[in-house]
């Protein structure tokens, strides 16, 4: 189904041989849509970066799909938000597709996240999942986790919807609002700020409750409380697939690129494991879930993030104003200045 996917981004440049100076070295994280959940903790994280003198660029995406291939296949990516589901959807073409299998080899996880709802908002006479079957629903476009999600779940169920259309949510929402659709699948963190933003008439849609027992085998039950969108007044009782921020094995042997690389995941680990209490206290409401020894199955875990969490590791950590004062090449003549004050 995601072959096109595959193709395309396997004729990206490869991890990259040419060495690379740290004074230039580029680190970017993937992670979905502008008014998504992965964007913001992209965010979170790329402000904790900064707060060490660590630049890290985050990069709108279509979702886990693109984000899976691009941290296997573009250059200078070292870090993508997917959903855990994306691994074990594909591994179950290893055997047979040669661009998957470049695809998942290599890649590892850093750090379990937090569970994503599967939200389905709906016109109301819309009751359960069975009421999608000859509706028209957006699932999501084709390289997102949400595409990939939506597509398990109405086969799992063998719901025969009357037209699967490729949308992503922000432009299903108008459209579910105009009529022109009767349902759409989002997969995204509650609270989603597509909900939280904009305008929804209660009276006349609602997120569907999905508690279909032949989904709990691969997804894990959750709830949204009532009042966490203004549209919802009830609690309603659905599936989560959990989110991880995923990587690269980087051979440090290999070439400078790859140890550039490797570094970087090291001090990224580090960084959220001794920041986390702070990501919780300031970052978006999704950090108080993140569960950092949930490892969902059929992951590894890469040996660059293992580096930065032993207790040894030192990372290389500045404060934006002493990067400044080393720039300039002062930082010599402020330690001497304080050496000299304390003999006063």
């Amino acid at each position: 189904m995601f072959r096109q996917a595959f193709v395309a981004a396997t004729m990206l440049t490869a991890l990259a041989l040419t060495p690379v100076s740290a004074a230039e070295f580029e680190k970017n994280i993937m992670t979905g849509g502008p008014q998504g959940t992965y964007i913001q903790i992209g965010r979170d994280i790329a402000a904790l970066g900064k707060s060490c003198s660590l630049t890290l660029n985050v990069k709108e995406s279509a979702g886990s799909l693109e984000n899976f291939v691009g941290v296997r296949n573009s250059r200078n990516t070292q870090f993508g938000i997917v959903q855990s589901d994306v691994l074990e959807y594909l591994k179950t073409f290893e055997a047979d597709d040669p661009e998957v299998q470049q695809a998942v080899r290599g890649v590892r996880i850093m750090y379990p996240l937090y569970n994503e709802e599967i939200h389905v908002l709906a016109r109301t006479d819309v009751k359960d999942m069975g009421d999608l079957a000859g509706k028209k629903v957006a699932v999501g476009v084709k390289d997102s986790g949400t595409f990939l999600t939506s597509s398990l779940v109405l086969d799992i169920l063998q719901v025969k919807t009357g037209e699967r259309v490729p949308l992503n949510p922000d432009a299903a929402l108008p459209k579910l609002l105009a009529g022109e659709i009767d349902a759409f699948f989002y997969v995204a963190g509650a609270p989603a700020a597509l909900f939280k933003n904009n305008p929804i008439d209660g009276a006349k849609f609602h997120l569907v409750p999905i508690t279909e027992a032949p989904l709990l085998a691969t997804y894990t039950p959750s709830r949204i409380d009532g009042g966490t969108y203004a549209f919802q007044k009830e609690p309603v009782e659905l599936i989560a697939v959990k989110a991880v921020m995923m990587t690269y094995d980087y051979d440090v042997k290999r070439n400078a690129y790859q140890r550039e690389s490797c570094k970087a995941v090291s001090e990224f680990s580090n960084l959220i494991l001794n920041n986390l209490d702070k990501l919780q206290a300031s970052g978006h409401p999704k950090w108080k879930d993140a569960d950092l020894t949930a490892l969902p199955p059929g992951w590894q875990v890469g040996v660059c993030v293992k580096a930065g969490m032993a207790l040894d590791y030192k990372p290389a950590c500045k404060a934006p104003a002493a990067a400044e004062q080393a720039q300039d090449g002062n930082e010599e003549y402020l330690n001497l200045l304080k050496q000299r004050l304390k003999k006063q």
